[in-house]
């Protein structure tokens, strides 16, 4: 049976939508999930927090009229749970037969799908350049975006494909006209928006250096050099070329405040160099990282913030909610940041996290070469982000 296709169960089942789930997760409330997925999709991603309890059990063990007593012992009947799946046909059965057999139970409308769905913009306070700035956030998957807005006009870094209806109602509900969405990179863990902002009448940017990895739409855009600047407002938006993730790998300095240093570094980590070349390249990507960290990132103002385009679990947000930090923070507490060229390669190539999920495919269709339809693009980058070293190597004690 698909997990999917499901009938609707005989007792009242109460759903819950993914954005209230999360506050209850946000505001510290003890939750209890019953993840009704494959273990293989339980154990790559899922739902989890200080606060949370995730129990994994298949949606099969719950299809036996007389479902066995070992599976029903783990669940709890002191409190609320709340089942969920994959798309949510599956969790509204599985609570509706646990609802039936007297447990405290709701599902989680539109599963995984829905908590994917979630994208919060929080204004980055202390910003202190022309303008507002907001990061976009999007929990399921750490991935982090920016909108900047000043007289009128604006411009998202970093866009993503699933969200592209959404810029373009805040920037109207927000009165101002979206001039430009920028990428830093060709990104490996979710589709890019910048061609479907292109297409709505928004000005698309990707690095020239990208071009070479073989972008098909390269003519089709506006392509953005070391030292290019794009201007919002009063705003100044400047290109800087800081390769190693990538070979094209770009950060945006937004009015001399903030670096949108795409993957190249995080709050908690610095970025993985296989995705382009693989293990072979690794090593001489990782020295071309080392030196757009030591040369055009860390000789900012210790006072100018890094905004990445990921987050991990083991990011802290700032007191504004926002995952950011000044670059003086961040040389104090990452020892990736203070060795030496030798050094820094030998720790990001010694831990480095599974690649992302279906990143070869993510990356082909980033590239123009492979096309797909919406559905689909959203369904590829469900999942993790992983395009960073791993934060316990890198991190200081």
């Amino acid at each position: 049976m698909n997990a999917d296709d499901f009938p609707t169960p005989d007792a009242d089942v109460e759903t819950t939508d993914p954005e209230s789930l999360k506050d209850r997760i946000d505001a510290g409330e003890n939750v209890t999930l019953l993840d009704a997925r494959m273990q293989s999709d339980y154990d790559e991603w899922r739902i989890d927090g200080e606060n949370v309890t995730s129990l994994n059990i298949p949606y099969f063990e719950f299809l036996e009229d007389d479902i066995d007593g070992d599976v029903l012992a783990q669940i709890p009947d002191d409190h609320e749970v709340t089942v969920l799946c994959a798309k949510g046909g599956a969790s509204e059965y599985v609570a509706g037969t646990l609802a039936e057999h007297g447990y405290d139970v709701n599902h989680l409308e539109d599963g995984m799908n829905g908590w994917a769905s979630i994208y919060e913009a929080v204004e980055v306070e202390r910003y202190d350049g022309a303008g507002t700035l907001l990061q976009y956030q999007r929990p399921s998957s750490g991935c982090l975006g920016y909108l900047l807005y000043d007289d009128g006009e604006a411009a998202i870094i970093d866009p993503l494909r699933a969200f592209t209806d959404r810029y373009l109602d805040d920037a109207a509900e927000l009165g101002v006209d979206l001039q430009y969405a920028l990428d830093t990179h060709i990104h490996a863990d979710h589709i890019s928006g910048v061609r479907n902002l292109d297409a709505e009448g928004v000005e698309g940017v990707i690095p020239e250096a990208a071009v070479d990895r073989g972008v098909t739409y390269a003519d089709d855009l506006t392509t953005a050099e070391d030292g290019d600047t794009f201007q919002v407002g009063d705003a100044t938006i400047e290109t800087v070329s800081t390769p190693g993730h990538t070979t094209g790998m770009t950060s945006y300095l937004v009015d001399g405040s903030l670096l949108a240093t795409g993957d190249g570094l995080f709050i908690e980590s610095v970025a993985r160099p296989d995705l382009e070349e693989g293990d072979e390249g690794a090593p001489e990507a990782a020295r071309m990282l080392y030196e757009s960290l030591q040369e055009r990132v860390l000789t900012l103002p210790d006072d100018t913030l890094v905004g990445g385009a990921h987050f991990s679990d083991a990011a802290e947000p700032a007191e504004d909610g926002t995952f950011t930090a000044p670059i003086g923070a961040l040389v104090e507490e990452m020892d990736a940041l203070t060795v030496d060229k030798d050094a820094f390669v030998e720790l990001v190539l010694s831990d480095m996290p599974p690649r992302p999920a279906n990143y070869e495919e993510i990356i082909a269709t980033n590239l123009g070469q492979n096309a797909v339809d919406d559905e689909e693009a959203f369904t590829l980058e469900l999942g993790p982000n992983n395009c960073a070293a791993s934060q316990e190597s890198l991190a200081g004690d």
